[in-house]
């Protein structure tokens, strides 16, 4: 009976044993922003000037630094960490080569959709979610013309359930679907300029630790057509690789995305490297939501290329009325704003009007 007694009494003891670092955390924190825990050492313990924590998420993994944000006060410092932007979920968070205990918390994710409701939202990127920007804009140039475009992906896997869940790896499958048109408002039927199509299949990463050199990156195929035959049909398919660098600037943040292409067919432009090149380089500014910049800049192998340039601002704290959304202000200069006048530039064009997704 000794021994049944024993065995019985041994797993009850080792898990009443207490951890040697208490950590104390809010439960709940938002992805991108700090957020600080208070440490307390055993005592002999040490409270070095950075930690590494480690949450753990439904599928993942993140390890990242605090800094210490004063002294120790007795046995006791604090400190402030930042969860990447990609993050949410409920988890648990606790030190790395220390004893501790794990405290339960919610992380909640703050992306395009959210900011425009003013909520923050606890769950992982919805299966169907924004891609590119999603706005309509209408400006002067030999008569009143339009622009607008709807985009979006769709996670083809879940991640919590079937393959998803058995392998990982496979939530980071995507469709993707932009179209872009350009509708002339002067004429008096009211006709579409010309409307690009692009639907895509990526493989998206997004780094889960401070180690790596990158913040995440897409791999994947691409098509973009007009829809038309002809003289007028333009096709081009591409492989494109697009890697992602964040960095804290403010109280925004600082995204450089440049887009890596090859083609695989363009026979019916096939000088469309001289006007686009291979590299499409994004840059984006984000002022906390408020002011939000893009520039993407192409240049052809003939020197020949273009810029867009869009700003945009959110119209809540302009108080414009009931509509959501952001004011939104376009340029565009160079060639090719449509894939059917890849190689015809026009004079430059200023547009304004709305978005949704900046």
């Amino acid at each position: 009976m000794r021994w049944l007694l024993w065995l019985l009494l041994v797993p009850f003891g080792a898990l009443a044993q207490e951890p040697d670092y208490l950590l104390v955390a809010p439960q709940r924190v938002v992805a991108g922003e700090p957020f600080e825990i208070i440490v307390v050492a055993p005592p002999d313990g040490e409270l070095p000037a950075e930690l590494e924590l480690r949450v753990k998420l439904d599928l993942t993994e993140i390890d990242l630094r605090a800094a210490a944000s004063g002294e120790p006060k007795g046995a006791r410092r604090r400190y402030q960490a930042v969860l990447p932007p990609h993050a949410g979920g409920p988890g648990t968070l606790s030190l790395v080569n220390r004893t501790s205990n794990a405290v339960a918390l919610v992380v909640a994710r703050r992306d395009a959709m959210q900011r425009l409701t003013g909520r923050e939202q606890a769950l992982e990127e919805p299966q169907l979610s924004e891609q590119d920007p999603v706005y309509f804009v209408a400006g002067p140039r030999e008569g009143w013309n339009a622009r607008f475009q709807l985009s979006f992906k769709y996670r083809l896997f879940d991640q919590s359930a079937g393959f998803g869940a058995e392998r990982p790896w496979l939530a980071g499958l995507y469709f993707g679907y932009t179209q872009t048109s350009l509708w002339d408002l002067s004429a008096e039927s009211k006709p579409f300029r010309d409307t690009s199509y692009r639907p895509s299949f990526f493989w998206r990463w997004e780094r889960a630790d401070y180690k790596s050199w990158i913040d995440g990156a897409r791999i994947g195929f691409e098509h973009e057509s007009n829809g038309q035959g002809g003289e007028t049909s333009r096709t081009v398919n591409t492989l494109f690789l697009r890697p992602e660098w964040r960095w804290a600037a403010g109280r925004g943040e600082l995204e450089f995305t440049p887009k890596f292409y090859t083609y695989l067919t363009n026979h019916e432009n096939p000088d469309i490297a001289e006007y686009r090149g291979y590299v499409d380089w994004r840059l984006r500014h984000d002022a906390g939501g408020q002011w939000i910049t893009t520039a993407v800049a192409r240049t052809g192998t003939a020197g020949k290329g273009s810029l867009l340039v869009e700003l945009s601002r959110r119209t809540r704290d302009l108080k414009v009325g009931p509509v959501s959304g952001y004011l939104h202000l376009q340029f565009f200069n160079g060639y090719g704003e449509s894939i059917l006048d890849y190689n015809v530039r026009r004079t430059s064009q200023i547009r304004i009007g709305l978005a949704i997704v900046p």
